[in-house]
C-alpha cells in the first residue's frame, strides 16, 4: 500500500511516546481484570436474587458491561493487529470503536431498565437482607480495587480500554453506595434505601453510557480528535514560510490514538514544494503529534491540472502499522 520510507522523526516519535506497556502485557492485565469481574459477577447475581436486592443486581448488570467491554477490547486488540488487506485499507482498527459503542448502548439500555425497576420498588419495597448486601458489596469493593489496579497497568490510550477502566472505576463507587445502603437496611430495616442505591448505580451507568456513545460517535462521524483544533492547525500551516493557501483540510481519527490529516497546500512558485511539504509534516509532528498525513502540494501560480509534478502523497506512518 504505502511505499514511502518513514522519516527519521517517525522512529523517534515511536519511542518518545511509548506507553511503556507491551501489547502482551496489556492482554495479561486485561485478562486478570476480566476473570476477577466475571467470577464475582456470578456470585453477585446469585446473592442479589437471594437477598432480593436490586442494588446488587444493578451492580452485577454494570459489571456485565465491564466484562463485555474488556472481552471485546481483547478481541479488538487481536483484530486490530491484522495487516491492511483487500478492501480494508485501514485494516480492522475501528473494531475497538464499534466495541466501545456497543458497550455504551448496553449501559444505556440497562440503566433505563434499572431506573424503572427501582421506581417500582420505591412504591412497593420488598424485604432486603441488609447484612448479606453489605458483606457482598464490601467484597465487591475489594474485587473492583484489584481490577482497577490491573486495568491501570494497561495502555489506556485505546478508547475501548479507557472505557472499560472508567466503568470499573464507576462500579467501585456503585459498590460503595450499595454497601452504605446495605448497612442502613441492616441497622434500620428501611428497605427503600436499596432502591435509592440502585438509582445511584443506574445514574452512574447512564452517565458512562452517554459518554461512550458520544466519544465513539465522534470517531464514526470523523470529527477532529479532542484537543486538536482544525482552525488552529490550519492557521499554523498557513503561517509556514512560502505557503500561500490551504484547501480541503480534513482532520479525523482512524481509531483511538491515530489522528490523521489531509490537505491541499499551495506554495510560492520559487520554492521546492516538496521541501515545504516536509517542513509542514515536521511541524504537524512536533506541535500537534500528528504523524499520519496526506498532503498535496502545488505551486500557486499553476493551475491544478498543470501542476501534477508537485503532487505527492506522503503517509509517514504506514496504514499497516
Amino acid at each position: 500500500m504505502d511505499t514511502t520510507k518513514p522519516h527519521k522523526h517517525d522512529h523517534d516519535h515511536h519511542h518518545d511516546h511509548a506507553h511503556g506497556v507491551a501489547p502482551d502485557a496489556d492482554k495479561k492485565y486485561l485478562t486478570v481484570a476480566l476473570l476477577l469481574l466475571l467470577g464475582f459477577m456470578v456470585v453477585e447475581v446469585v446473592v442479589g436474587i437471594l437477598a432480593r436486592s436490586l442494588a446488587l443486581i444493578s451492580d452485577a448488570g454494570h459489571m456485565l458491561t465491564d466484562v463485555g467491554s474488556i472481552g471485546l477490547a481483547l478481541v479488538a486488540m487481536r483484530l486490530a493487529k491484522r495487516p491492511a488487506s483487500g478492501s480494508y485499507t485501514f485494516g480492522l482498527k475501528r473494531v475497538e470503536i464499534l466495541s466501545a459503542q456497543a458497550n455504551g448502548l448496553t449501559l444505556l439500555l440497562l440503566s433505563v431498565w434499572f431506573i424503572v425497576e427501582a421506581i417500582r420498588r420505591l412504591v412497593d419495597p420488598p424485604q432486603v437482607q441488609g447484612l448479606l448486601v453489605t458483606v457482598i458489596a464490601v467484597v465487591g469493593i475489594g474485587v473492583n480495587l484489584l481490577a482497577v489496579w490491573a486495568m491501570s497497568k494497561a495502555n489506556r490510550q485505546s478508547l475501548n480500554v479507557e472505557g472499560s477502566f472508567q466503568h470499573i472505576l464507576t462500579d467501585l463507587y456503585a459498590f460503595i453506595a450499595t454497601a452504605i445502603a446495605g448497612g442502613i437496611i441492616w441497622w434500620t430495616g428501611w428497605n427503600r434505601v436499596d432502591s435509592i442505591a440502585a438509582l445511584v448505580v443506574a445514574g452512574l451507568m447512564l452517565k458512562a453510557g452517554i459518554g461512550l456513545v458520544r466519544e465513539s460517535g465522534r470517531v464514526f462521524l470523523q470529527a477532529a480528535p479532542r484537543g486538536l483544533d482544525p482552525e488552529k492547525i490550519g492557521q499554523s500551516i498557513l503561517a509556514m514560510p512560502a505557503v500561500t493557501a490551504l484547501k480541503d483540510l480534513h482532520i479525523w481519527e482512524v481509531t483511538s490514538g491515530m489522528p490523521s490529516l489531509s490537505g491541499h497546500v499551495f506554495v510560492s512558485r520559487e520554492v521546492d514544494c516538496h521541501d515545504v511539504r516536509r517542513a509542514i509534516e515536521a511541524m504537524l509532528h512536533d506541535r500537534f503529534d500528528i504523524t499520519h498525513t496526506t498532503l498535496q502540494t502545488d505551486h500557486a501560480a499553476f493551475g491544478e491540472a498543470e501542476s501534477a509534478n508537485c503532487v505527492l502523497e506522503s503517509r509517514k506512518k504506514g496504514l499497516a502499522n
